[in-house]
């Protein structure tokens, strides 16, 4: 992505992530329900985010407000929701409590999800794409991004590193063309 813009745009990713929760952990009024159930692991994993991810992820992008401007939303998140047939109406509520907490557009800022694992790489949840390709219907500004192709751990849950780096190609493509950028063409 840094690559198609010019020199004097800084980019910059706030990462909160909980491997393996659910996408109720960001939730606003559930995710105290959902941490006081969570495996022992993850509450650790939970406790290292002051306990709230949600409330965490926003501090953080206030302070990346202070010099800077936010453009997009990244979601990577599925795999722990399989069968949600709710998880577009979940990720609607946590984006609108995002844009609201932050002071966002929301005609500014769109919500790129990546898919999982690939049906084409054996992926164990790779069911769960069709449910988050109805994402759009109920969130007009996000996009849901094909994991065809993007190669994965022989668990068929998590991508290896070749698939990882070609998923992030695909988000950084799809970003720039949201804010009107060219990609060149790699060789």
């Amino acid at each position: 992505m840094v690559a198609n813009l010019p020199e004097n745009i800084r980019v910059g990713v706030i990462k909160v992530s909980v491997p393996g929760c659910k996408i109720e952990l960001f939730e606003k009024g559930n995710y105290t329900n959902y941490a006081a159930t969570a495996q022992s692991w993850m509450k650790n994993l939970i406790k290292a985010y002051d306990g709230n991810p949600y409330q965490y992820l926003v501090d953080l992008a206030k302070v990346g407000q202070k010099d800077g401007v936010i453009k997009g939303i990244l979601l990577h998140q599925g795999e722990s929701n399989p069968n949600d047939k709710e998880w577009p109406n979940k990720v609607n509520g946590i984006y609108d409590n995002l844009i609201k907490d932050l002071n966002l557009k929301p005609e500014e800022v769109p919500l790129l999800a990546g898919e999982t694992v690939n049906a084409d790489q054996q992926g164990r949840c790779a069911g769960f794409n069709g449910i988050m390709a109805e994402l759009p219907k109920t969130l007009p500004n996000s996009h849901v991004l094909s994991s065809t192709g993007c190669t994965c751990h022989p668990d068929r849950l998590h991508f290896n590193p070749a698939g990882s780096r070609e998923f992030g190609k695909r988000y950084g493509e799809k970003m720039l063309s949201l804010l009107g950028y060219k990609v060149a063409e790699t060789k």
